[in-house]
């Protein structure tokens, strides 16, 4: 427990009250590998969890591991919220990454690859295949990757090339006779599979296996060794969180936010090294060379003793073995949306006027209510125009599709394409650039802000007038991830919500400042100050003795003015309970500080990233969600929105959402007030209760 160690009492401007944002999302990382761990998880889902852990570690990297590395760089001594400087995060980061790698390593080695050998699919060791089957593996090699394959030497005429962030490479010591030795770097090709197959379907060998094994077709005559590495680079974060982006800063002349995105790109592939993973079994001289001439330091390489990215294991793709994975799951369609007539593109827009629907993705179907949405908006004679944000969207977007055709007709079509979504730039601006050759108005974002709303507008005439439809939700308007992401919406035509979402659309397209909202909570204008009062509004109700409480769901908190609000809501007796999925600054159950306030995730196989906030208000509850969490970015540096639940009936399922989670006995974890997490299990005698199983069997 935090305090139990020292006399001092904790307030909540102390910076022992706050758990470090990079050690918080680490944690997250160590619950995805206790997943990965967990023997009652299905093989092939072990697997996937371990991917997902790389695919963490690498945008950590990426992301929070550059930003400490700059502020090091520049002498910055600025110390975070929980007191610590850069150079002691960055020690604490990678002393806890240190320990993960080795689990990690650990679990692949010894418990997951031998399972995966004993059902016929194992990841295996070339050196420990037969003559037969390198045969094969050296003709597959000879076929379809030595002719791709581009050997770069460093030597007198030749500078140290350029390496690419992520990418697979071989340092290859090539040594000629008199000519000594010379290194050579050997890219592992990303358009081959990652994992080869062999040719009687008994396992896999890792592709840089293949390609080491088989350097003799490239250096004929020569004595050759060589070694993995693996190199990851910086990525500009966002404007006041790392402090050094260049999208959206100083003056933009018209139409350049495109051209700057571009360039931002650009810089992005050549951005700094932060870190470089090299094989156990590289010499210490040969990983001293990398070091210097990537221009890194001892502190910044990560020895691995397992194949380097982890994260291509989400790409582990075996046929059949069903009995390996969760099994399947079908979203259903809302029991309002099932007996629609299909070809009568005005069904859903006379169920909607009945009533707001209010919808569980995944266990709603994404396909039969917000994609039928739009594409019944784009085919009935009646829609006037539609309008939609986004944020990230499907390779091959149904959705683009559908706002393509509803040009095509005729309709006024306005799209607001956010296209410094970060690792989503490129499709964006291309979705972007179709939709503009298709007649649709495109905006690209608001000027020093990104815009993370999630929005739909349609328009429609109808017999009394014009009618507005909209859709607000948590989640992407993306397909793909509907299916695997867990997010709420609501589809609506209340005038008073109809005519906010309208006024952000306005506000967005016309750059317009907009200060009339009746009920929807807009960031940055003024979600934080709204937020603020309903904390506050909940410390006056217990200190008048009424209900009081605070139910919230959301993916990060970590916003220092809203956990100092709620550790005094906690203060004035407030129950606060907060789901909170990943990094999260709170330290919950502190005596005298947080001791009212419980602190939990859960993790299972969707990932939680719906966003839901309530409020008991002496007895009068009162429901909010949308998308943003309690972040400082979300309420300062992006265009947000949240919404109210109005209608009595979807309050009562928004409270059930919140309910099941919180009796979630088996995938849910607490925090406790030192920062770690304790995984929940049923009592003896006690049902499994996990919430998103629990979901399945629910949902209407």
């Amino acid at each position: 427990m935090v305090g139990s160690k020292t006399k001092e009492k904790l307030t909540s401007d102390s910076p022992r009250a706050f758990i470090n944002r990079e050690l918080s999302w680490l944690r997250f990382a160590r619950r995805v590998l206790e997943m990965a761990k967990d023997a009652e998880v299905p093989l092939l889902e072990r697997m996937k969890f371990a991917g997902i852990l790389g695919m963490l570690h690498d945008e950590f990297f990426m992301k929070r591991v550059s930003g400490l590395k700059r502020q090091v760089n520049k002498g910055v001594n600025k110390l975070s919220l929980d007191g610590r400087t850069p150079t002691e995060e960055l020690a604490a980061c990678r002393k806890e990454v240190l320990k993960q790698n080795r689990e990690l390593s650990r679990l692949l080695s010894f418990e997951l690859r031998p399972a995966l050998a004993s059902h016929g699919i194992g990841i295996v060791d070339l050196k420990d295949l037969s003559d037969h089957h390198r045969a094969d593996l050296t003709e597959y090699f000879k076929r379809s990757v030595l002719p791709i394959l581009t050997p770069l030497a460093v030597d007198a005429e030749h500078p140290f090339p350029f390496i690419r962030s992520l990418g697979l490479n071989l340092a290859v010591n090539v040594k000629e006779g008199k000519r000594g030795d010379r290194f050579v770097r050997v890219k592992v090709p990303t358009n081959r599979n990652r994992w080869v197959p062999l040719s009687d379907r008994s396992g896999f060998v890792p592709l840089e296996q293949v390609i080491a094994a088989n350097l003799d077709q490239l250096f004929p005559d020569a004595e050759i060794v060589s070694y993995e590495f693996r190199v990851t680079r910086a990525a500009r974060g966002e404007e006041g969180e790392e402090g050094d982006s260049t999208i959206h800063t100083g003056v933009l002349e018209p139409g350049s936010i495109i051209r700057q995105v571009t360039d931002e790109l650009k810089a992005r592939r050549f951005a700094g090294e932060v870190r470089l993973q090299v094989a156990k079994e590289t010499p210490k001289k040969m990983r001293q060379w990398l070091t210097q001439q990537l221009k890194l330091v001892e502190t910044d390489v990560y020895v691995t003793d397992h194949f380097m990215a982890v994260a291509d294991l989400l790409r582990f793709d075996v046929e059949g073995h069903e009995e390996l994975r969760y099994p399947p799951h079908a979203p259903i369609t809302h029991n309002r949306l099932r007996n629609l007539i299909a070809s009568d593109s005005a069904a859903i827009f006379d169920e909607i006027s009945r009533g707001d629907i209010l919808l569980h993705h995944p266990y709603h179907s994404f396909d039969t209510s917000v994609l039928r949405f739009l594409q019944s908006a784009a085919t009935d004679d009646k829609v006037l125009a539609i309008k939609l944000t986004i944020y990230r969207t499907s390779s091959d977007s149904p959705i683009i599709q559908a706002l393509a055709e509803a040009a095509r007709r005729g309709k006024q079509v306005a799209v607001l394409v956010e296209i410094t979504a970060r690792f989503d730039e490129e499709p964006n601006i291309a979705w972007g650039r179709l939709l503009e050759r298709e007649g649709v108005h495109v905006s690209y974002g608001v000027e020093k802000l990104k815009t993370h709303v999630k929005l739909a507008m349609v328009v429609r005439e109808e017999a009394d007038g014009v009618r507005r439809y909209v859709h607000v939700g948590t989640g992407n308007y993306h397909s793909g991830t509907a299916r695997l992401y867990e997010d709420i919406g609501i589809l609506s035509c209340d005038p008073d919500l109809s005519a906010d979402v309208a006024a952000v659309f306005n506000e967005l397209t016309s750059s317009t400042p907009y200060d009339g909202y009746r009920l929807m909570l807009v960031a940055p204008r003024m979600m934080r100050t709204r937020f603020i009062e309903l904390i506050r509004r909940e410390a006056a109700h217990a200190n008048e003795g009424r209900s009081s409480g605070i139910r919230a769901k959301m993916n990060q908190l970590q916003d220092p003015e809203i956990i100092r609000e709620l550790y005094r809501a906690s203060q004035a007796g407030v129950p606060i309970t907060l789901n909170v999925r990943g990094l999260c600054g709170l330290r919950p159950g502190i005596k005298n500080l947080s001791e009212n306030i419980r602190v939990f995730c859960v993790l299972g196989r969707f990932l939680e990233h719906g966003r839901i906030y309530g409020f008991e208000n002496g007895g009068s509850p009162e429901y909010f969600f949308g998308s943003a969490d309690w972040m400082k970015r979300n309420l300062d540096r992006r265009v947000e929105t949240i919404a109210p639940v109005r209608d009595p009936l979807l309050v009562a399922e928004v409270e059930e959402i919140l309910t099941v989670a919180e009796n979630d006995n088996h995938t849910a974890w607490d925090l406790r007030s030192d920062g770690s997490y304790v995984r929940r299990r049923p009592k003896r005698n006690e049902e499994p209760r996990p919430s998103q199983q629990v979901f399945m069997n629910i949902v209407r």
